[in-house]
């Protein structure tokens, strides 16, 4: 079973629609993603302002920088000890 995740990004990063495309055919086959917009919190953005878009587990709190490929992705989601690449 996939860990269920959150994308960090905001709207209008050309970055992070390329995350989101990316991680598509990873949602059509059950991951599930939360969209969290780092501007509606200023505690977020401060953390993750430079490092958009990141993926990160909910299980575990681990976390993958941009940028990263489907192969990264693939491994981040399905080794539970990864904390981030």
């Amino acid at each position: 079973m996939l860990p269920e995740c959150q994308l960090f990004g905001t709207l209008g990063c050309h970055l992070c629609e390329q995350a989101e495309s990316l991680l598509m055919p990873f949602v059509e086959n059950g991951l599930l993603v939360e969209l969290v917009d780092i501007a509606e919190d200023e505690s977020r953005a401060d953390r993750y302002g430079l490092r958009i878009p990141v993926l990160r587990r909910l299980d575990n709190g681990g976390e993958l920088d941009w940028p990263f490929e489907a192969e990264q992705v693939a491994t981040f989601l399905s080794r539970p000890e990864l904390s981030g690449c």
